[in-house]
């Protein structure tokens, strides 16, 4: 990572991309009937959305640049988090739904990992950090709803 215009420039296509894939799995879910996961799935599109609010207001002062889909430098063909677009099939399971998610989330967690093993910029230090935390976050939450679900609940617990 170059500079930190180039992270949050990355930071703000992840979240979007993340935003609208949980969206549609988030509408997948409830057109199956599986208004709990849909929920989740609602939630961690907001999530995104923060996320993406809060790297658009730090890029707000800074010449962030614009990018066409092909010119991110993402590990794969497209940004980490965006889960495979099948999974926004209706006839999903809740199952085959949250494994995407959590891989979906496990790959924006290992971008921002790497970035932050690689930079020696303070600033992006910084934020690659707090992202992290955050997907550590994310990650945590559906690993709690795959092992509820394998134990038959429907939802974790909360405490």
């Amino acid at each position: 990572m170059e500079n930190v215009e180039e992270f949050l420039a990355h930071a703000i296509q992840l979240e979007r991309e993340a935003a609208d894939r949980f969206g549609q799995l988030a509408d997948a879910m409830e057109t199956g009937g599986n208004v709990e996961v849909s929920k989740l799935f609602r939630r961690l599109a907001d999530y995104s959305r923060m996320h993406l609010a809060d790297a658009q207001e730090r890029a707000g002062f800074r010449d962030v640049p614009k990018k066409a889909p092909e010119d991110f430098n993402w590990p794969d063909s497209e940004s980490p988090e965006a889960a495979a677009i099948w999974t926004a099939d209706p006839l999903i399971s809740a199952e085959e739904a949250l494994l995407a998610a959590l891989d979906a989330e496990m790959a924006g967690l290992d971008y921002y990992s790497g970035v932050l093993a690689k930079t020696e910029d303070p600033e992006i230090i910084a934020l690659a950090t707090e992202f992290v935390e955050e997907e550590q976050g994310h990650v945590a939450e559906l690993q709690r709803w795959i092992s509820a679900r394998k134990n038959g609940a429907g939802s974790p617990a909360t405490t």
